[in-house]
């Protein structure tokens, strides 16, 4: 309430009993925030509207997210498994100063429970349909001068999409294994030093990229059976045998602060975060061996932030400095037949792609188009971009109180970054190619070899960041709040390989320039009688809008410039407190926001942004009603709402999803004061079938692919706490 920014918050009690588990399920409570969560290997974070989402090495994240204070924002290396936690906060709009990486747009911040004095436990076991298996809890003990916690979650379920491929699993199963160790050493009142070691581990099968053009597959139905081959050499070419995510994250982050004085305080924040993700999977949706891919992401990143604060009645400010290091590199090797490929793509051959009943008359194009003298030629190869980025800063916040109503805050972030991108590819000649015309070339057209040689480009920037913010308290429960801020994203160093006038491939280097957004809002918070909220209303002024595309001849994901958008919007959240035994809440957010509609803008002008909904609301109570004196029932029903989204930019509405209406509950009992608890819960409870991503690689070959988002899951869960 009492801080001029757009803030929503969930503690850690309202977690549990809303039965949040997964990073995605923070859509539903959090107004302007979408969380896409494709694969545990490629989440999507939105905020406003402004999507971060590119795996690429040489790509900035616009939504930064936080945990435990560090930035861990890298795209492949960003999801966990949310259990034992203290609180999630989401903060909108720029923060040049709040962490210690400037928020472009936003960010996420993930805080887990430390240790507390004393001995205390929890432990649930839980089961629900499509084999669902949990298992979760902590254990807890320490004194007032050291203490240490152990928090574990461990979930498994089957896949929701059935795959007919007689060598492949069921799409969408997952096996997820978090556990986290922390430490809390407090000798003195005046310090204290946290350590947390946490490691993630997904062992998931594929993800249902279904195709509507090519084969029967589930689309329609949704969740209907679908065929998904992968490719015959996949564990030789690929990595792994079968399609699916094989992920390992390891973080630690060290946290200390000192009380210097009355005034004067100090922070260090400082984390370590190492991910390994091999994720195969079928880009064409099809039985057909056409667009079989991996992609290997692997890196590191690594930071340290210092922070004095000086607090009186009339002044607070704060200084600091922040350096941020990261390296890491997306591989995506590919595996295939190139008749197939150059059937279903060209129709050169004339046999047809795939038939309806899943056979793969593309099979037969090489034995055709070489006179039975072949029937398969088995293509593969890779390409990798690949990044090693610095950024060192100073920042400095000042807040001055003139009156006690009254408070205005200014400050800034100084910025250096170096970004250094390389480039990698093996991409052999087409056998096929050469058969039919005697020529060499690559199969996929504008996919060239650098024969294993690492092309590299380094280019350093700098920036400065400002806010302003102005807080106005009417009355002790009652604030005004407005700001101005400026946000940015990183140039891109986009580097890859074309080939020059005599045919030879040489490095193409195109780097995009910063996007930059002046934020403009302002609102109220407070609480009146039994309610409390806050209205807000933004307005986000972008330059060079970044956008990232399939190329539409090889596949690759590349960024490139949409030139100016704008992005109007209001958000709104209440709560009631109805009864000691009865909390209401409500939210709803909407946004007017997209590329400008003008001609400078291109094909890009007038669209929406990606997985941007103009709508979006939510609604629900918490009741937790005593039966006796150690005895309740407890009931935790919602019901959210979504309008229209584009997959993609520019908009096409063959990619896009209309309006998602989902009902949630969870309740039961609580006995003995709450030691014992029994809860059943159910997710999407209408079964409401609908898309939660279209278009993808397969897109760019011109067979677009859908995502179906998960059906309706129901369970019961057991907790037993000491």
């Amino acid at each position: 309430m009492d801080v001029p920014i757009t803030l929503s918050a969930l503690s850690g009690e309202a977690i549990r009993d809303l039965g949040v588990t997964d990073i995605g399920q923070l859509s539903a409570y959090v107004p302007g925030l979408n969380v896409q969560i494709q694969s545990a290997n490629n989440p999507g974070f939105v905020i406003r509207g402004i999507t971060s989402d590119s795996g690429s090495a040489q790509e900035s994240p616009r939504v930064t997210l936080y945990y435990n204070g560090v930035d861990i924002s890298r795209s492949r290396g960003a999801y966990q498994g949310i259990y034992d936690m203290e609180r999630i906060e989401v903060v909108k709009g720029p923060q040049a100063t709040l962490f210690g990486t400037a928020a472009t747009i936003g960010a996420i911040s993930l805080i887990s429970n430390k240790p507390q004095p004393g001995l205390s436990a929890s432990a649930t076991a839980g089961v629900g349909n499509y084999g669902a298996r949990k298992l979760e809890g902590f254990v807890n003990a320490g004194n007032d001068v050291i203490a240490a916690r152990l928090a574990w979650q461990w979930l498994k379920r089957d896949g929701y999409v059935k795959n007919l491929a007689p060598d492949q699993d069921d799409l969408y199963a997952q096996n997820q294994l978090g556990l986290r160790g922390s430490l809390r050493y407090t000798p003195t009142d005046t310090f204290s030093a946290d350590l947390v070691v946490t490691y993630d581990r997904e062992r998931n099968s594929g993800t249902p990229f279904l195709s509507r053009s090519l084969g029967s597959t589930s689309v329609d139905g949704i969740y209907g059976a679908a065929y998904l081959g992968g490719s015959a050499t996949s564990a030789e070419d690929l990595g792994l045998s079968k399609l699916g995510l094989h992920r390992h994250v390891w973080d630690a982050n060290f946290t200390a602060n000192w009380e210097l004085s009355d005034d004067w305080s100090f922070t260090t924040v400082n984390g370590y975060r190492h991910f390994n993700a091999l994720e195969v999977f079928d880009a064409d949706g099809s039985a057909a061996p056409y667009l079989e891919f991996a992609e290997h992401a692997k890196g590191w990143d690594a930071s340290h932030e210092g922070r004095f604060t000086y607090s009186s009645p009339t002044l607070r400010a704060s200084l600091g400095w922040n350096y941020y290091v990261e390296k890491s590199y997306q591989k995506v090797p590919f595996s295939l037949e190139e008749g197939v490929l150059v059937e279903c793509t060209t129709g050169l051959i004339g046999t047809g792609c795939v038939n309806a009943d899943n056979s793969v008359p593309a099979e037969l194009a090489t034995y055709y188009a070489t006179g039975g003298y072949y029937t398969s030629l088995p293509y593969s190869g890779y390409y990798e971009n690949q990044g090693k980025n610095q950024t060192w800063s100073v920042f400095a916040d000042t807040t001055w109180i003139p009156t006690p109503r009254l408070e205005l805050t200014v400050g800034a972030r100084l910025l250096h970054e170096k970004r250094h991108s390389g480039y990698v590819s093996q991409v052999p000649n087409s056998t096929f190619y050469y058969l039919l015309y005697g020529t060499e070339q690559p199969l996929i057209t504008g996919l060239y070899s650098t024969d294993g040689e690492t092309y590299t480009a380094t280019r350093s920037f700098t920036a400065v960041l400002p806010r302003v913010n102005v807080l106005y308290h009417v009355t002790p429960d009652i604030n005004l709040y407005a700001t101005v801020s400026e946000g940015r994203r990183s140039p891109v160093v986009d580097l890859s390989a074309t080939t020059d006038d005599s045919g030879a491939v040489v490095p193409e280097l195109n780097v995009v320039e910063a996007e930059t957004v002046w934020n403009y809002e302002a609102g109220i918070k407070g609480k009146l009688g039994i309610f409390s909220g806050s209205l807000g209303v933004y307005y986000d002024d972008y330059s060079n809008f970044q956008v990232s595309v399939y190329n539409a001849t090889t596949g690759q994901s590349v960024t490139e410039s949409a030139g100016s958008a704008g992005n109007l919007g209001v958000e709104g959240e209440v709560s009631a407190q109805l009864a000691s035994w009865l909390t209401a809440f409500a939210n709803a957010g909407y946004i007017s926001g997209g590329i400008d509609d003008k001609a400078s803008n291109g094909k890009y002008a007038g669209s929406q942004f990606r997985l941007q909904p103009k709508w979006q609301w939510a609604a629900g109570f918490n009741l937790d009603l005593p039966i006796n004196q150690n005895d309740s029932l407890f009931l935790a029903p919602s019901v959210t709402y979504r309008s229209k989204i584009y997959f993609e930019v520019p908009n096409d509405e063959d990619t896009s999803q209309d309006p998602v209406t989902l009902v949630n509950a969870r309740g039961g009992l609580r006995i003995a004061q709450g030691k014992y608890t029994l809860a059943v819960w159910g997710k999407n409870l209408a079964n409401k079938r609908y898309l939660m991503d279209a278009g993808n690689t397969g897109g760019s070959f011109g067979y677009p692919t859908y995502i179906p988002a998960e059906p309706r899951t129901y369970g019961l869960d057991v907790t037993v706490r000491y």
